[in-house]
């Protein structure tokens, strides 16, 4: 593992990319001095250790303290990747562990500024363990309600990464940076490169955004103004109807459920990006579900309305959803949940994916949990219907008791034309099997499946 990196960035200048003239208070915590040669005894460790003082100027590989980015007062941590690779040993770990703390005595959100190689292997497994102290302090925040955003820089790998990095709420990346839990010296020589580093990671749903080092203030202000923290923010207001390409702002409410069906199918009615960009004045993606899969049609964040409400949102692009979408679902709405956002859903999807490959990734488990994570929820759950509600791949994210419909919407627990072929009927009867499921947005009112038609 190198040690000398003058071409990566150091713990404090990654600092004071983020706060630059409001600057940054350094924290240490109590002195825990090592015996002689780390609690192992390996030779030339306390040589290897004043070396890398010597060079960085740093005592460890990372530092700690409280800042201020953007108008956001938080605490940051940062690793040193020329102190030893910016490898975790326990005293290492006494500085994480009291940034974490610090976060919580301070009721502040945590950024961390992620580079390391992982754990130290001249402290052995007193090393190792310092990923469950990490773990545990991060639990500790998390049950406090307090936020956590991780900035992986390069490299960014081994426990490093699987605590600190990935477990973080929101996870950006500097574009290029190797990130991965095999570090490049230690995973099979034929594997692909590609998979360890940001762009892999973000096409497999493990990393939020990808954000240039010029970007990252910006990036990171916004999500510290969206997460909080927040006291007692009211449920998210319903969006307001949007016009489609020919029809009028207030558009007449379908006659029969054949003509509600083809509103709810046209091409030309708004979708979910119309909405979502009439809503927020900023928009900030959660990306990918953390097993290794994305869903396109599947839409989660957070936004900051014009009023600089926070909502979080699960949006349906008229697509089957997949199951990495409703696992992306069910982690937005825990989140929100946890910090207490409200959350907005727009439901628009034909049904859930129902081919093998969604079968064979968890379909029934994956709406499982979505199910209960908005049945969960503390915080007020707003749903849309802005087009097709397909069944049970539609109705787990809609709330109960709050939901609303658009006047070209529909919600029904089979679509027509498989229910007329359950039924044995001819295709001519699809439109009388439609009308008998009751699914125009007036029926649904009337069933008290939903509080009120938008538009």
């Amino acid at each position: 593992m190198p040690d000398d990196t003058p071409d990566r960035a150091t713990a404090r200048e990654a600092i004071a990319l983020l706060t630059g003239a409001a600057g940054f208070t350094e924290h240490r915590p109590p002195p825990s001095p090592l015996p002689p040669d780390g609690p192992l005894g390996w030779a030339g460790y306390d040589a290897a250790r004043e070396r890398a003082s010597t060079r960085t100027g740093e005592e460890e590989s990372v530092l700690y303290g409280t800042g201020v980015v953007g108008d956001r007062a938080c605490v940051l941590l940062s690793f040193e990747f020329g102190f030893l690779g910016g490898s975790l040993g326990r005293q290492t770990g006494d500085r994480l562990a009291a940034a974490y703390e610090l976060a919580l005595t301070r009721r502040l959100p945590l950024v961390a500024l992620v580079a390391t190689g992982g754990s130290r292997m001249q402290e052995g497994m007193i090393a190792l363990t310092q990923l469950q102290r990490v773990a545990a302090a991060s639990v500790r925040l998390r049950a406090a309600g307090l936020p956590q955003i991780a900035v992986v820089r390069d490299p960014t790998t081994g426990g490093g990464w699987a605590t600190v990095g990935a477990g973080a709420d929101v996870v950006l990346a500097l574009p290029g940076a190797q990130v991965g839990f095999a570090g490049s010296r230690v995973r099979p020589p034929e594997a692909d490169p590609y998979a360890y580093s940001a762009e892999g990671q973000f096409e497999a749903g493990q990393v939020d955004a990808l954000v240039p080092a010029d970007e990252l203030t910006a990036a990171v202000t916004h999500w510290l103004r969206t997460l909080g923290p927040h006291e007692d923010l009211p449920a998210a207001p319903v969006p307001r109807a949007l016009s489609g390409a020919d029809s009028g702002p207030a558009a007449p409410l379908p006659e029969t459920g054949r003509e509600a069906v083809a509103r709810a199918r046209d091409p030309r009615r708004p979708r979910a990006e119309a909405y979502l960009a009439d809503y927020f004045a900023v928009r900030l993606t959660l990306h990918g579900d953390r097993s290794g899969s994305t869903d396109p049609g599947l839409l989660c964040g957070f936004g900051l309305r014009a009023d600089g409400r926070p909502v979080a949102y699960v949006a349906q692009c008229g697509t089957p959803t997949r199951p990495a979408g409703y696992r992306a679902a069910a982690r937005t709405i825990r989140l929100a949940d946890r910090l207490g956002i409200p959350v907005l859903t727009l439901v628009d999807t034909p049904g859930a994916a129902n081919d093998a490959e969604a079968e064979r990734a968890g379909a029934g488990a994956a709406i499982a949990d979505a199910f209960a994570a908005v049945a969960a929820a503390r915080v007020p759950v707003t749903t849309l219907v802005i087009g097709e509600g397909g069944s049970g791949g539609a109705l787990a994210l809609a709330a109960p008791d709050n939901t609303h419909v658009t006047v070209d919407s529909y919600f029904s627990v089979i679509a027509p034309e498989l229910a007329a072929a359950i039924l044995k009927r001819p295709p001519s009867e699809t439109g009388a099997t439609a009308d008998q499921l009751r699914l125009r947005p007036q029926d649904l009112v009337d069933l008290r499946f939903a509080r009120s038609i938008v538009g």
